[in-house]
């Protein structure tokens, strides 16, 4: 890139115009939104186009800039456009097959690292002890079971767990293992084709269950930002209630939760009670309890086989 003294092809001019654009399309982070884009068409971080304004932009630059904003401005997510999508410190890439991994999701994959540090440093356990068995339902772009993978391996636990990822989308589980080979995990975390808790194989005995399901009421789906409307319908519509899917796994889990199991589900905001009473009515005697997320909304309900 050169510096240049006209104003209609700096990184500046198009930065304003653009965010004056997503702005007027809806956009409630115009300015990111064309910041991310912007670099992304330019091939820098967008730390560098915040730093420099003054810098030309050239005609082709420009022209894959603005078929990046007439996407964004109907409707099409950044990340999508970008390919990427960070999540827990991990760029990882992402498109249509697979929803767009969520920052609230972390909270899941911050309890998830809590509990197994808590069974691999607590009771003693065997030199020879079989490793702890963790299942990642319904993978998507493989988000959690990866972060969790990366993160296990840094503290030196990536011999001590084995970590199964399922879904029933074989586009979906493609671009899991694309992004488990991208960060170094493809021979922790194995891949397989499953609704929920079942396989197309024999049933695998797990110590632990994440899962992030759909949960969304179907009524709602429709309300939902335009963005929304680009990512895979079956991985946002979770039933009448939200809780179809849910309950569900729920259903399974005696099936397959080992002895002091627990399992990790991602919730929506206002289904608290909702997963209580499912817990009461698919696991009597089951403990349960919710977790909540950053901004203190309920995230996460946390089930333990007594």
């Amino acid at each position: 890139m050169i510096r240049a003294p006209a104003t209609e092809a700096t990184v500046g001019h198009l930065l304003r115009r653009a965010t004056e654009t997503l702005r007027a399309a809806g956009s409630e982070s115009a300015r990111l939104d064309a910041e991310l884009l912007l670099g992304h068409a330019l091939d820098v971080e967008r730390t560098t186009v915040m730093a420099h304004p003054e810098v030309a932009v050239t005609n082709v630059r420009r022209a894959a800039f603005d078929a990046l904003l007439e996407r964004r401005s109907r409707g099409e997510p950044v990340a999508y456009l970008r390919g990427i999508k960070e999540f827990y410190g991990l760029a990882l890439s992402v498109d249509r097959r697979a929803l767009i991994p969520r920052p609230e999701t972390e909270r899941l994959v911050e309890l998830a690292l809590e509990h197994v540090r808590g069974v691999l440093t607590g009771a003693p356990r065997d030199a020879d002890a079989a490793p702890l068995r963790i299942r990642d339902v319904g993978t998507g772009s493989g988000a959690i079971a990866i972060a969790l993978a990366v993160s296990l391996a840094r503290r030196g636990y990536a011999q001590a767990v084995t970590i199964l990822a399922t879904d029933r989308s074989a586009e979906a589980l493609a671009l899991a293992l694309e992004n488990a080979v991208a960060h170094g995990v493809a021979d922790t975390v194995g891949f397989a084709k499953g609704d929920l808790l079942g396989l197309e194989a024999a049933p695998v005995p797990t110590d632990l269950v994440l899962a992030n399901l759909p949960y969304i009421p179907t009524a709602d789906v429709a309300t939902l930002p335009l963005a929304a409307g680009f990512e895979p319908v079956e991985a946002l519509d979770g039933g009448p209630d939200g809780m179809t899917l849910i309950r569900r796994l729920l259903a399974q889990l005696p099936f397959a939760l080992t002895v002091a199991g627990v399992a990790l589900l991602e919730i929506g905001s206002q289904q608290a009670e909702a997963a209580r009473a499912a817990v009461a009515a698919e696991l009597p005697g089951w403990p349960a309890s919710i977790e909540s997320d950053l901004g203190g909304r309920p995230r996460v309900l946390i089930v333990r086989r007594p």
